[in-house]
């Protein structure tokens, strides 16, 4: 884990590969309960016997449960001690690149594309973020996430 002790510290490094988090896995557990979290429960996710005969010989992860691990890799792969708060403040654009089957291990890797001072002594981060599935060229999602953290 990379550590950082001040927003100012972070800022820095505009431009760079910030960091890569661990490997994470995505269960069936995962997807059946993100199913009917959202109310999304297309047999291609929940139906384990019926996916084996679909398109993808399996189950796949759905899209937005990909995304939705995005707060997971940042907290895992870096700290910046002298900030009380961080939060998500949106997203500029979202692709879903590949599938994800369950079972695999994906993790991700986030470049600072640009540092902004705002109120409350601030930074609203433009993060480029690479979602990659373990022992697979092609990127399962990439996406441009803004976040805020606060000292």
């Amino acid at each position: 884990m990379r550590v950082f002790e001040t927003l100012q510290d972070l800022a820095a490094c505009v431009g760079q590969e910030v960091a890569v988090s661990d490997w994470m896995a995505v269960t069936q557990e995962q997807v059946n309960q993100f199913a009917q979290a959202t109310g999304d429960p297309q047999w291609i996710h929940v139906d384990v016997e019926r996916a084996k005969s679909g398109p993808f010989g399996g189950t796949i992860a759905h899209g937005f449960l990909t995304l939705s691990m995005l707060p997971k890799f940042f907290e895992s792969s870096f700290e910046i001690r002298q900030t009380r708060m961080g939060i998500n403040y949106g997203l500029n654009r979202v692709r879903f690149t590949s599938v994800v089957p369950v079972g695999s291990r994906l993790r991700a890797r986030m470049t600072l594309k640009a540092a902004e001072w705002i109120e409350q002594g601030g930074l609203q981060m433009t993060w480029s973020v690479t979602v990659e599935r373990e022992g697979h060229d092609k990127p399962v999602c990439v996406a441009e996430s803004l976040s805020r953290r606060y000292p």
